[in-house]
């Protein structure tokens, strides 16, 4: 209504921003927030750290970003993000709905196929290599993902752990063909990167504890291998 007001008045710029229209989920974040909230703050922590991690970076990119409702965060740490997918369903999503306060770029690629030959000083994949064949695949995967970076880029890529899969749900578990366990992954990244750093992750919690009871792994790596 044109004359509505809100009780306190610090609130009255609401009214006029959804003049402007009410951001929007995307295709999997509509879904969580449908069927399992909670796991909404779960998705944003991880790329909370993500964001903690590359803050200071020039410019990151994502890969297997999906809806990327959670970009934003990283974007606010960093001045330019690519975010990928190899799926155009997501990207065309993804561009219908970008705001240009946070201004990033989405493109349509896939690391199984090629490296994205721009020079990034970071890249990231949330939820990305449980998805990737082990053996040959994986290694291709990751080996695109460094070839993708510049000499002193850094690569962080997070995944459920092993041990988690006993209480996933049936639509988590459907496309999970290579979760690891803490010593698997460091032994993968290793083939690349000299320094690979394990951390857990409970629910919002990043943390150091003990792996086997983790539910989520990270692996931040630097100072990569001569090809």
């Amino acid at each position: 209504m044109a004359d509505e007001k809100t009780k306190e008045a610090q609130y009255q710029v609401l009214l006029e921003l959804e003049k402007q229209g009410l951001e929007q989920f995307g295709l999997m974040s509509s879904q969580v927030w449908r069927d399992d909230p909670r796991r909404v703050l779960f998705v944003l922590a991880r790329y909370k750290f993500v964001a903690k991690m590359f803050s200071g970076m020039e410019k990151v990119l994502e890969v297997g970003c999906a809806d990327a409702f959670g970009t934003r965060i990283v974007r606010q740490e960093v001045p330019e993000v690519v975010a990928t997918d190899f799926d155009s369903v997501f990207i065309e999503r993804n561009r219908a709905r970008a705001h240009p306060r946070w201004n990033v770029t989405y493109k349509v690629h896939d690391m199984m196929a090629r490296p994205l030959a721009e020079n990034f000083d970071g890249v990231y994949a949330i939820d990305v290599l449980e998805h990737i064949p082990p053996g040959e695949p994986e290694r291709r995967f990751v080996g695109n993902i460094v070839a993708s970076l510049n000499a002193t880029g850094v690569c962080l890529l997070g995944s459920p752990s092993i041990h988690s899969q006993a209480y996933a749900s049936p639509g988590s578990k459907a496309g999970h063909v290579n979760c690891k366990d803490a010593p698997g992954l460091r032994a993968l990244m290793r083939e690349f990167f000299h320094n690979v750093f394990i951390f857990s992750m409970n629910d919002e919690v990043v943390h150091t504890g003990f792996y086997p009871m983790a539910h989520y792994l990270w692996v931040l790596c630097c100072h990569r291998r001569a090809p």
